[in-house]
């Protein structure tokens, strides 16, 4: 491996290092009522947003909150020395993509039948980091 190709992936591995991700697949919730929930918590830090999530009547909050907690789980993982609350976590991206559809049909009167489409759908929590100690050197 070469010096540069060497450095060039050194620094994407101290880059990552700041960021952290869960993904889940396949929930059962359509993902227009889904992105509902997501637009409150995107951007928000990571205390505020599960306090968001965690008061939230709608039931896609109780899956993302689930979701956030194996982000910064996740998170804790890779930075062992490092304290969730100094870190300065947040949501850094969530995304909402549509998933596998159960196509079911309703008996409708006259011999006929309606579709009915089950839709699930696929999310993805980013988590970056805003450490004080980059914030003063840049």
């Amino acid at each position: 491996m070469g010096v540069r190709k060497r450095e060039r992936a050194e620094g994407i591995k101290e880059a990552n290092k700041q960021i952290a991700f869960a993904k889940l697949n396949n929930c059962p919730t359509s993902p227009r009522k889904m992105r509902l929930v997501a637009d409150l918590v995107r951007g928000q830090k990571v205390e505020r947003a599960l306090n968001i999530l965690r008061f939230s009547s709608k039931e896609a909050s109780r899956k993302l909150e689930k979701l956030l907690l194996s982000a910064i789980n996740n998170w804790e993982q890779k930075n062992a020395e490092g304290d969730v609350a100094e870190a300065g976590l947040f949501v850094q991206e969530i995304r909402v993509d549509g998933g596998m559809m159960l196509k079911r049909l309703r008996p409708a009167p006259q011999g006929r039948a309606h579709r009915i489409r089950k839709r699930s759908n696929h999310v993805t929590i980013v988590l970056g980091a805003t450490n004080n100690t980059q914030a003063t050197n840049n």
